[in-house]
């Protein structure tokens, strides 16, 4: 709301006081406003507080319209789980199914696949015996893809392109490098054109929730943050029916998901605005301005006339003060570290488990279908528990609760005990849910959790960095759930480990709920070095 012409003088008057203290403006609070030559000027959390709205028709149709992104991130990464599968065999002499090490010791004249050789890739090119470990080539390759193209989009978010513009890039190299799969030869060309649309997707991720966390208020951030994980969740939910109708073909089933994130950016992105935030870093205070208006005009607000921005980076001029070095900043490094540890947990075990699934006994397609089904609670439980619970307990005790899945998953896996207990499978298949449920609840809150511990100038970058930790860990899981099909006891008790084990790691962090979002590096060591004095005093 506009203030009133009576209360106007006296803010100027304040806000001249508070901008002689060097420091005080490069508080991310309401004491940072600072007087100018036509009116004063704000911080974008003290705009979108005081007169957009923390939360409003504005943010959450926008933060919706960039979360639709995460349909198709989903859909890429977890393909694999039926275009790789291995699919049933038969003997022709009988009929009868033959497990796939029962073939290695058979001519190709006495067996074939049930679905023709065109179902997966394992049985067009005959992925099994001695070349059953190239079937987990391609998806390691993917992850491994992911993990460097994250650092890449990631310094572009933050520097040259921004958030939107880099979507966009990433959206459509994503449609060209699915479109390719299809055509794939072989092997070796089906590995490599993985791992390029590993590389070209990650971008979608983390510029989706960065685009959406941005807008609104701090009380708002972690539920907001939740809308990419429940569009993730459809494109998750969608794939056991593609898969089901396109059982025949895998090469069909790319062709469809790459047709998506080439409508999604033609369509639809045009309409979604860049970060304000982003902009102001970059000295573009009249655009981010613009969109600040618009979120207003679209809540049913209008902003003052007098009201400008603060510029987070003083002496603009200076190019030291605008070029923050990341790896020089000693406590975002040691920040950035702790959370790639807890990452590279977390993304080994969410992903792990869903690959995993092959290795229960139970229907693929079910399978997959009860995981995805799964995400839903997940997502809502999580965007709960984010706005009355502390980001720290919240994923560690959701890592904790994987782990204890996990180990009951491999007991009950034991042939003994599937002997002994009848129902042993559906007790599986129900503690794998829940497991698979918690690991997305901390995969999910650490997404958010990463937003909140940087400040824009680097904060794609470091969430960027996040997801080359969840990619490392995800491009070690299929050489895991290759090794259940031998034993899948081990793959889940190594499942376990690590998520206690990122867990732990995560006790080592800043809590973040309910504190502001700094703009720079600086600025929000400044702010945390005078909390942790007032802390201490």
């Amino acid at each position: 709301m506009k203030p009133s012409e009576l209360e106007a003088p006296n803010l100027v008057e304040t806000l001249s006081n508070i901008s002689n203290d060097s420091s005080a403006s490069e508080k991310g609070e309401a004491t940072t406003s600072q007087q100018s030559n036509n009116g004063y000027a704000l911080t974008v959390d003290e705009v979108i507080e005081q007169h957009i709205g923390a939360l409003g028709f504005a943010q959450i149709m926008h933060a919706l319209l960039v979360s639709i992104a995460w349909t198709f991130d989903a859909q890429t990464t977890l393909v694999s789980i039926f275009s790789d599968a291995q699919p049933a065999a038969r003997l022709l002499a009988t009929g009868a199914i033959v497990e796939g090490s029962l073939m290695c010791g058979m001519s190709t004249g006495e067996w074939e696949w049930v679905g023709g050789k065109s179902d997966t890739i394992v049985s067009e090119w005959d992925l099994i015996c001695q070349h059953k470990f190239l079937v987990a080539l391609p998806s390691t390759l993917f992850f491994i893809g992911s993990l460097f193209g994250s650092g890449v989009y990631g310094y572009l978010a933050d520097s040259w392109l921004g958030r939107k513009k880099t979507l966009f890039l990433s959206c459509i190299l994503t449609f060209v490098t699915a479109l390719a799969i299809s055509f794939a030869p072989n092997i070796w060309v089906y590995a490599f054109l993985r791992f390029a649309n590993g590389f070209f997707r990650s971008g979608i991720g983390s510029c989706c929730i960065v685009l959406a966390t941005e807008v609104v208020g701090k009380k708002w951030r972690g539920q907001v943050g939740q809308y990419g994980f429940f569009f993730f969740t459809l494109g998750f939910l969608s794939l056991p029916l593609m898969g089901y109708l396109e059982r025949k073909s895998w090469r069909n089933l790319y062709r469809i998901i790459s047709v998506l994130p080439l409508g999604y950016a033609l369509f639809l992105l045009p309409f979604a605005y860049e970060s304000p935030r982003w902009l102001l870093v970059k000295g573009h205070n009249k655009e981010a301005m613009v969109v600040l208006k618009k979120l207003a005009r679209l809540n049913g607000k209008q902003l003052p006339a007098e009201l400008s921005l603060v510029d987070p980076i003083q002496g603009r001029d200076d190019q030291t003060s605008s070029s923050e070095n990341f790896w020089k900043t000693k406590w975002a490094v040691k920040r950035i570290v702790m959370v790639m540890m807890a990452g590279f947990g977390s993304g080994f075990v969410y992903y792990g488990i869903q690959l995993n699934a092959e290795n229960l006994n139970f229907n693929l397609y079910l399978t997959v279908a009860v995981n995805a089904m799964m995400e839903f609670p997940a997502v809502f439980i999580g965007s709960f528990l984010l706005g009355v619970m502390n980001r720290r307990p919240l994923f560690s005790n959701s890592s904790y609760l994987a782990a204890i899945s996990c180990l009951l998953c491999a007991v009950l896996s034991l042939h003994r005990v599937t002997r002994a207990m009848p129902v042993a499978k559906w007790l599986q298949l129900a503690v794998e849910a829940i497991g698979f449920m918690a690991s997305s609840t901390a995969y999910d809150v650490l997404y958010v959790y990463a937003v909140e511990l940087f400040p824009t100038n680097v904060r794609n970058f470091a969430v960027s960095l996040l997801r080359q930790a969840f990619m490392l860990g995800a491009s070690a899981a299929p050489l895991l759930v290759a090794l259940g099909r031998e034993s899948a006891m081990m793959s889940f008790i190594v499942f376990g480990i690590a998520s206690v084990l990122s867990g732990v790691v995560s006790l080592w962090l800043r809590e973040t709920r309910n504190a502001p979002l700094y703009e720079t590096l600086r600025q929000q060591e400044k702010a945390e070095e005078m909390e942790n004095r007032t802390e201490h005093t």
